[in-house]
């Protein structure tokens, strides 16, 4: 069993109900597998083709991609096997650095970033299925609402129901990108077409797409207090997924180059809708695929987002309703219905103003991987501030790969500033309105 967790950690204290050992290792892959795997695999692949200078350096970058990803989840192997929590970023950070920083980035997850994902997922969603079955103008953002409002409702039965659906998507998420490798080498290649050669400074943003299609992967650690022997397997966890997923994107990758030469797969904004529609019913297989990838990434995000919630509000007395746990459903009950209903908010806002609401959740992106450096750099206070605490797995070749994960991540946080300009303003206001709200919820808790 996994120990108690210490006082000041931001599980809920025995007394109360709390997250137990309910999941397995198969479901918990699922899980990882499924939040990175989703529809941008299906549009990053043109982003980096066209300022990749030819096809090596294209395929490089997604073996590179796979194993920095690989580099990070060791070190999220090592705080989640030593601290297993469904806080997880947020358990880091408030250890670490204490509770106004852990606040603030509980803040900014819960306002924007995790509920406008989910937002945008099931759009995605919406979008697919309302190509195939329309329903007027208003399709799409109806589909997207429907599908917050069962995703909710499933995961508030509990995990073990929200797991179980999670491994069946994600299989045939699997089985479907699959199908899209063997389309790419059984078709005959495409004639090369003229290269103009990348745009040096562009090359350096190939690392920075591609990244973004293996984002997602630390999510899982939001379940480590509900996965079963989760000391001694949430590296495996972590390492098994992203080698399944390295693995995929480098074929689906090498397929495509296959059938279209890197300036083919660079001049197609939908290079795999091109594949999939030279074989009959192509053109709705792949929209199917694009739709199921979707929903695998939306159902992961609500598992994750609302027992991020569940922490914040269990460390902030007057957040408390969020921080309550259905014991008898084993899930966070409160949090997962304010998850749904600020997402079904966003949903219906962006019917009318779409773009508004995607560019919030893009223009975040700097915050998203400033806090993730300060959970690299958390794994160097925490080794130096509790040397005695034990650590079931430990990264290997500290502190090299820790130091190149914050190097990473460093690199990252500043290529998006960059990426984004001014509009990076959104994730500092929405930092600031954390800020304001701070003191005021943090009277009357702990240090």
């Amino acid at each position: 069993m996994i120990d108690a967790p210490p006082q000041t950690d931001v599980n809920v204290s025995q007394a109360r109900p709390g997250p137990r050992e309910t999941i397995g290792l198969y479901h918990a892959i699922a899980l990882c597998v499924g939040v990175v795997i989703g529809a941008g695999i299906f549009r990053v692949p043109s982003i980096v083709a066209a300022a990749s200078p030819n096809g090596a350096v294209f395929l490089c970058a997604w073996l590179a991609g796979g194993l920095l990803s690989i580099a990070g989840a060791l070190c999220y192997a090592e705080l989640a096997s030593a601290f297993p929590s469904a806080g997880g970023d947020y358990s880091f950070l408030r250890r670490a650095y204490g509770r106004p920083v852990a606040f603030l980035y509980g803040w900014a997850r819960l306002s924007v970033i995790q509920n406008g994902s989910l937002a945008i997922l099931a759009y995605i969603f919406g979008d697919y299925l309302a190509a195939l079955w329309p329903l007027g103008p208003y399709g799409s953002p109806l589909y997207a609402g429907v599908l917050i409002g069962f995703l909710t409702l499933l995961n508030w039965r509990g995990l073990r129901t929200g797991a179980g659906t999670q491994l069946w998507l994600t299989v045939l998420e699997v089985a479907g990108i699959c199908a899209v490798i063997v389309a790419g080498f059984l078709v005959a290649p495409q004639a090369p077409v003229p290269s103009p050669g990348a745009q040096t400074d562009a090359v350096g943003l190939v690392l920075v797409f591609v990244l973004l299609a293996y984002g997602g992967w630390s999510e899982v650690v939001y379940v480590s207090a509900e996965l079963r022997q989760a000391r001694r397997r949430i590296a495996k966890v972590l390492i098994v997924s992203l080698a399944i997923v390295t693995l995929l994107y480098l074929l689906l990758n090498l397929s495509l180059l296959r059938a279209f030469g890197l300036q083919g797969i660079a001049q197609s904004e939908a290079v795999a809708f091109a594949l999939m529609d030279r074989w009959p019913a192509g053109g709705a297989i792949i929209s199917l695929i694009v739709a199921i990838a979707a929903v695998t990434s939306a159902n992961a995000t609500a598992i994750t987002g609302a027992r991020s919630a569940y922490a914040l509000g269990g460390d902030f007395p007057r957040l408390g309703w969020m921080g309550q746990w259905n014991g008898e459903r084993g899930t966070p009950a409160n949090a997962l219905l304010l998850q749904g209903v600020l997402a079904l908010i966003i949903i219906g806002v962006s019917a009318f103003d779409r773009h508004f609401f995607q560019s919030a959740v893009e223009y975040t992106a700097p915050v998203f991987w400033f806090f993730l450096s300060l959970v690299g750099v958390a794994l160097f206070v925490l080794r130096w501030r509790e040397p005695g605490t034990e650590r079931p797995f430990r990264v290997p070749l500290y502190p090299f790969l820790p130091g190149l994960f914050c190097a990473t991540s460093v690199f990252l946080l500043i290529s998006s500033i960059i990426y984004t300009g001014p509009a990076a303003l959104v994730g500092v206001s929405v930092l600031l309105a954390g800020a304001v709200l701070l003191p005021f919820l943090a009277k009357g808790g702990g240090a």
